[in-house]
């Protein structure tokens, strides 16, 4: 059972570690895009989009598909990162319980 459960988490993490990297390049390109561009906005744009429709796309309406498609990968990384936090401490709560075994 104790390498059963091990074994899933283990693969959880490696798989979800590279879909957070992927996300983070796809990230990080469309924010090279946007700085070449000189797009400014705040992290208050980036978890609310009400703020995003009306401050941010009306300024830079030609980069809003850039604009969109980063704010949208930033927010999965993010998610990512938390689920990748999540299972860290699954599997540290399965090899303490298991640890006496």
């Amino acid at each position: 059972m104790y390498l059963t459960l091990v074994t899933i988490v283990i693969a959880l993490f490696i798989a979800m570690l590279f879909v957070n990297v992927y996300f983070r390049v796809n990230v990080m390109k469309s924010y090279k895009i946007l700085v070449k561009n000189n797009v400014e906005f705040g992290a208050r744009h980036l978890f609310s989009d009400k703020k995003l429709e009306e401050e941010i796309y009306p300024k830079y309406p030609e980069m809003k598909e850039h604009i969109h498609t980063f704010v949208k990968n930033l927010r999965k990384s993010i998610n990512m990162a938390t689920v990748l936090i999540a299972l860290i401490t699954l599997f540290g709560a399965i090899l303490m319980y298991y640890r006496h075994e």
